[in-house]
């Protein structure tokens, strides 16, 4: 009976909202790729930033709350709350052209 109840509460575990969704975005001539980027409603996300250039990058959004450096030729990754539906705007604060949008639905 024991086992039982462990596996049911490890299935129910596995399949909970509680893992987080992942992004991923890519700086190259200081344009994002995608430009609008897609998540999931009410969960927990990692947003990854790949920087293609030879120069840094400024990773920003006041909508999501977070800004972080991205080293030229390297990667970050952010851990972002869990959000409701809507458009959140991101841009590179060092080449403000650079913008784009996550969309969560």
């Amino acid at each position: 009976m024991k086992t039982a109840v462990a596996l049911s509460f490890i299935a129910l575990f596995a399949a909970s909202p509680l893992c987080a969704a992942e992004v991923t975005l890519t700086l190259k001539n200081n344009a994002f790729s995608p430009a609008e980027a897609h998540a999931p409603a009410n969960q927990p996300l990692t947003i990854i930033v790949k920087n293609l250039d030879a120069t840094a990058a400024e990773f920003e959004s006041k909508t999501l709350r977070v800004e972080k450096v991205v080293p030229p030729n390297g990667q970050v990754s952010m851990q972002v709350r869990a959000l409701n539906p809507g458009r959140y705007r991101f841009m590179d604060d060092f080449h403000q052209d650079a913008i784009g949008e996550l969309v969560v639905e």
